[in-house]
């Protein structure tokens, strides 16, 4: 029997904030296979993400706060053979895509795996840490949704795309981590937020999402999409509107840096994030 442990340490919810990368993959395929398209969605949400989730929490056994839970319980062993069991479902569904695919996916794995491994452990580094994710997360989930998604498995996926997935990600990484300094001390991690500060992160964070919002406008308007690209700038306004009020009250006062604010961020950033490239999607392919 699975236990409620494992499930909420899966955090299943956590893969809607990595939706978008998804929603732009595929708002940039020129000719989608359907069924493939939506084996990709499977094996990311609900098989990937989850993994690495759940692989994370068994290595940090953390008793405060992580992404999307206020109080996370214990995990199990079988928490980790759960995660296992995901994986290889995951890289046999993906054979049925394409090579490439199946060897993207086993990449992310073992990228996923080399994060949170004690003996490895690339999350206690703040730059090569934050580059692992913000380039598995971004850059080569995009290659891969639009490799797989496409009839003709096309290898020609535009480089100013994937440069914007992981900016995108880049963006919003760190502010995930900006209530976890003390947790992540305690554990012997230095963050990328941790190494810059309250306020260095949110600058970060500004001039990161600039250069995202610049290689997006760049890829868009080079395709012949700008209408597009204006029109889901307006998704992003409550995200910025939001962002600097609650920069604002970080800089008065550090106490503002907290789980509830960052998760209001995050949950604001993905409903916007995704109904933007939702909409992409919608106006490119209908």
């Amino acid at each position: 029997m699975i236990k409620s442990s494992t499930i909420q340490l899966l955090r299943f919810h956590f893969s809607f904030f990595l939706m978008p990368v998804y929603w732009f993959g595929l708002s940039q395929t020129e000719t989608i296979n359907k069924l493939h398209a939506i084996l990709i969605f499977i094996i990311l949400h609900l098989l990937i993400y989850p993994a690495s989730n759940g692989y994370n929490s068994y290595m940090d056994r953390d008793t405060e706060s992580i992404g999307g839970i206020k109080t996370p319980m214990q995990p199990t062993k079988q928490l980790f053979y759960v995660t296992l069991m995901l994986d290889a479902i995951a890289v046999v569904i993906s054979s049925f895509i394409s090579l490439y695919f199946v060897l993207g996916i086993i990449a992310y794995i073992l990228a996923s795996r080399a994060y949170s491994y004690r003996g490895i452990r690339l999350k206690q580094y703040p730059i090569i840490g934050y580059l692992t994710v913000i380039i598995f997360q971004g850059a080569v989930t995009f290659f891969l949704v639009m490799h797989g998604s496409s009839n003709d498995k096309t290898l020609c996926v535009p480089a100013f795309a994937m440069i914007a997935a992981s900016l995108l990600i880049g963006g919003f990484y760190p502010l995930t981590q900006i209530y976890q300094h003390r947790q992540d001390k305690e554990d012997g991690v230095t963050t990328l937020s941790l190494l810059l500060g309250y306020n260095g992160t949110f600058i970060f964070t500004a001039i990161i999402y600039m250069f995202a919002v610049s290689t997006l406008a760049y890829q868009l308007i080079s395709t012949l999409q700008q209408k597009s690209f204006f029109i889901i700038q307006i998704f992003f306004i409550p995200v910025l509107v939001y962002f600097f009020w609650w920069f604002s009250q970080v800089a008065h006062k550090h106490s503002a840096a907290n789980f509830v604010n960052t998760m209001r961020m995050t949950v604001l950033a993905s409903v916007c994030t995704n109904a933007a490239f939702i909409t992409l999607f919608l106006i490119e392919k209908f």
